[in-house]
């Protein structure tokens, strides 16, 4: 991956992504082509691409479609991914941070559902945040995106849950209060 330098500090770049997001015209923007191919500060910090084609396609082969869903497609595990409920503007680090405080819940999720832990780069996280606060790209999700091996433990996940198995007891024993079963809060409004 080729990333672009370019003579601004950190300070610089975030009052530009903030002017993006906020939509000022007085507030120089990064382009799509910028967002997309990922750029360095002049102090060295790379910030990755937000593909959110590319998060589209590794939402659901990452398995992230397990528990989360996107246009009722997916899990119902976690909170749905919705493009609505997102921040706007967004920090794409605050939802890294949010994403951290959860992840020990997330991981033995992960590990129950999937059999391990989603493992993802930097770059691959961008173009997953990307893809969650996209709305045009998520109307493009379909049953069509998921591999078949992401399919068939999602199948599996939901014929354990309806044979009144361990994971039914699991249920009738830990209610859910405002948290889901991963422990992150549901969605309340747009902040």
């Amino acid at each position: 991956m080729k990333l672009k330098t370019f003579g601004f500090g950190l300070g610089s770049a975030l009052m530009i992504v903030a002017g993006t997001a906020m939509g000022s015209s007085d507030t120089p923007q990064v382009s799509d082509v910028m967002s997309r191919s990922g750029f360095i500060l002049e102090n060295g910090l790379a910030i990755p691409p937000f593909d959110a084609e590319k998060g589209r396609k590794l939402f659901a082969a990452k398995g992230c479609v397990v528990c989360h869903s996107v246009n009722g497609i997916g899990g119902e595990d976690a909170p749905e991914f919705a493009a609505d409920y997102m921040d706007y503007p967004m920090n794409a680090f605050e939802f890294a941070a949010r994403m951290w405080r959860g992840a020990e819940a997330m991981v033995m999720m992960q590990q129950e559902e999937l059999g391990g832990q989603i493992e993802l780069t930097g770059e691959e996280l961008a173009a997953i945040i990307a893809f969650l606060h996209d709305e045009e790209e998520q109307k493009k999700f379909s049953q069509a995106d998921i591999p078949h091996d992401i399919e068939e433990l999602m199948h599996g996940a939901e014929e354990e849950e309806g044979d009144g198995g361990e994971d039914h007891q699991e249920a009738e024993e830990h209610p859910e209060g405002d948290a889901g079963p991963t422990g992150h809060d549901q969605p309340d409004e747009h902040k």
